[in-house]
């Protein structure tokens, strides 16, 4: 299983405007789904940009245990040779995906569709996190899990023989679960349908059709999607250009706002509707972020964002945007204590099952800086009062978006924010500290 390196505690302390251009961390959603798709496909699949974090890494190593060519051809730079659908192969050694769910998740898709048998596996973190919602249609298809307590890793997954296509109506709107139905759909004769009550991130749907899958989307309900996807394709290797995060750019972006006198800029940053919801919700809140240069690549739109410090207010946001902006409510958070008025976020019920009980946690990073906060159900309720007194020691629960919320949060903080351990945010944005510093930030 994978192991921790010794804590590394930082102190963040407010600082000088924020300026430059900087490109943030090629998008994970991005990046995990090109590795696999490319695993999946035949011929050579290159891809540009890619997430060089220890989640996407993992899920490298784990498509060479599976069978496929993936190597490293330059920086972020790599290429994948495919074993086509279904053709994994039997893995000498466990599947150890650290601290990524989603990671592990959408592999536990694709193995499901294949006759192997693959054991799964994490870090501390991603032992505790559960699983049974992704198996249970999984299971539906034929694959079964053996050695597993209450559906938790470790796990043993037994892929099907002969995967079945099912009709499968998610209980909540997540991207893992739809894409680990479609990942097995791919193995299946005939027709595997997600319906989705609310619209989830649609990147495995985008980048199926990029590598030649035959995919259909269509509305359900108000706000929800029907996706019908068609079994047995033969995927083509394709070129894959993986645009910035918007998670990550999340931080630079809130910090940009909160700090006085910045003006910063973000590079090719993903614009995909159903991952802005964060930018819809600043802008709300009063927030100048501007999108110049637009363009697209494998059906992800990509821009330009210019940000300046703002003056920001306190708003409500609805539950319906929570599939859209899920990664960023803690940095939101933060952007919400420095605001005048009351930020009211609702619906945040999916915060309690990432790499921490994401709620509870935000909620302990403010109290401990002085900001006054309350959980009510699944809503947050932050108290914006325009500044945040700080000085407190935030406790990150192995939660690599805990541990940089808190540090964009001293930033422009009275007493500087003390982080009990960086070391997970490796995970995601490995260059996070010398990217930031190299912008402006205090970081000690």
């Amino acid at each position: 299983m994978s192991t921790s390196a010794a804590p590394t505690p930082l102190e963040s302390r407010a600082s000088g405007p924020l300026s430059g251009t900087i490109r943030v961390p090629g998008d994970k959603s991005i990046s995990h789904r090109a590795l696999i798709l490319g695993a999946l496909s035949v011929g050579e699949t290159r891809i540009f940009g890619l997430l060089e974090g220890e989640d996407v890494l993992n899920t490298a190593k784990s498509m060479r245990t599976l069978g496929a060519k993936v190597d490293r051809s330059g920086e972020f730079a790599w290429t994948v040779h495919g074993v086509g659908v279904g053709g994994f192969a039997q893995p000498a050694a466990t599947l150890d995906f650290g601290n990524s769910g989603t990671g592990c998740r959408l592999v536990m898709g694709a193995v499901a569709g294949c006759p192997i048998t693959a054991v799964f596996d994490g870090d501390a973190s991603l032992r505790s996190r559960p699983m049974r919602r992704i198996l249970d249609p999984l299971a539906l298809m034929g694959a079964k899990v053996v050695g597993s307590v209450d559906g938790k890793l470790p796990l043993t997954l037994q892929g099907a023989s002969n995967p079945v296509p099912i009709e499968y109506r998610t209980p909540v709107a997540s991207a893992q679960i739809k894409s680990a139905v479609l990942l097995a759909g791919l193995a299946a004769p005939g027709i595997t349908t997600v319906i989705e009550q609310e619209a989830s991130r649609d990147h495995t749907e985008l980048m199926l059709k990029h590598f030649g899958a035959d995919i259909v989307t269509t509305p359900e309900g108000s706000h929800g999607r029907r996706i019908a996807l068609t079994g047995q394709p033969e995927l083509r290797g394709a070129p894959v250009i993986v645009p910035a995060d918007p998670s990550s750019a999340a931080f630079p972006l809130v910090a940009a706002l909160i700090v006085d006198g910045s003006d910063l800029v973000l590079s090719d940053v993903m614009t995909n509707p159903l991952r802005t919801g964060l930018f819809t919700t600043l802008r709300e809140m009063g927030g100048s972020i501007e999108e110049t240069d637009a363009r697209g690549d494998a059906g992800e739109p990509m821009a330009r964002l210019r940000v300046r410090a703002s003056k920001l207010r306190g708003v409500v946001v609805p539950p319906e945007r929570a599939p859209s902006m899920i990664d960023e409510y803690l940095v939101l958070a933060v952007a919400a204590a420095y605001a005048e008025g009351t930020t009211v976020m609702r619906g945040l019920h999916e915060l309690r099952v990432k790499e921490s009980d994401r709620l509870e946690a935000t909620a302990a990073m403010l109290r401990v800086n002085g900001v006054k906060v309350e959980i009510s159900g699944d809503d947050l309720i932050v108290e914006g009062r325009g500044h945040v007194p700080g000085g407190g020691i935030v406790a990150t629960h192995m939660d690599h978006r805990i541990a940089m919320s808190a540090l964009v949060m001293g930033l422009a903080s009275d007493k500087p924010v003390t982080v009990d351990d960086t070391a997970f945010i490796a995970t995601s944005f490995p260059d996070f500290i010398p990217l930031m510093r190299q912008a402006g930030a205090d970081f000690a």
